[in-house]
């Protein structure tokens, strides 16, 4: 019988099948929609059919998996941009990551159509994943100063998704780019509203 030891290295590699197979479903299904082949998929990720369906067994759960992995890395990417840099440039290059995570989203719509069509929400729980992950830099921001303390993370996500669905296309990023910018300005520190000023 195989001890612990001898095991650990087979539940890598399966950990790195699985991340290969999604990495793959999610081009797969942001390029081709619900029409990708489970073939296909198998191989740009250098894996059989039976491991795709051994980690998923039904094109369903592989969609939303695949759906459920970005949005686990755009948030998780909020924690290590504040370990690299200061709140308010953590919170600018998360920005661009999230527009790039709804690129994605919006690409894989027809797919993630056919997992609501069996049952499932993929979307449960996104919003809240995402206003926590915004509440790491406003509040980073807010102690430090860079950043105002009176804009909620829903807020800002609302307005992050305008600009992602409005210039998310990749030959409008630098137009998505400036947009950023000018969101980046409304939430540095001394910034007022439109409303505020007009007072």
């Amino acid at each position: 019988m195989p001890s612990a030891a001898d095991e650990r290295p087979l539940r890598a590699d399966a950990r790195r099948n699985r991340d290969r197979v999604l990495a793959a479903a999610v081009r797969a299904f942001a390029g081709a929609g619900p029409g990708a082949t489970i073939e296909a998929i198998a191989r740009d990720a250098g894996v059989g059919v039976g491991t795709v369906y051994r980690h998923f067994p039904t094109r369903e759960a592989l969609i939303e998996a695949a759906y459920r992995s970005e949005l686990v890395a755009v948030c998780a990417a909020a924690p290590v941009l504040l370990t690299e840099q200061p709140p308010a440039a953590a919170l600018r290059a998360w920005m661009a990551r999230f527009v790039d995570y709804m690129t994605t989203k919006i690409g894989m719509t027809d797919a993630l159509r056919t997992v609501i069509a069996a049952g499932t929400n993929p979307y449960a729980q996104s919003r809240d994943m995402l206003d926590d992950a915004l509440d790491l830099f406003l509040a980073a921001g807010g102690a430090d100063g860079s950043l105002r303390t009176d804009v909620p993370a829903d807020d800002v996500l609302i307005s992050l998704s305008g600009i992602a669905l409005a210039a998310g296309a990749p030959d409008q990023r630098a137009q998505a780019g400036r947009l950023l910018d000018l969101l980046m300005d409304a939430l540095v520190a001394g910034s007022t509203s439109l409303a505020e000023n007009a007072g």
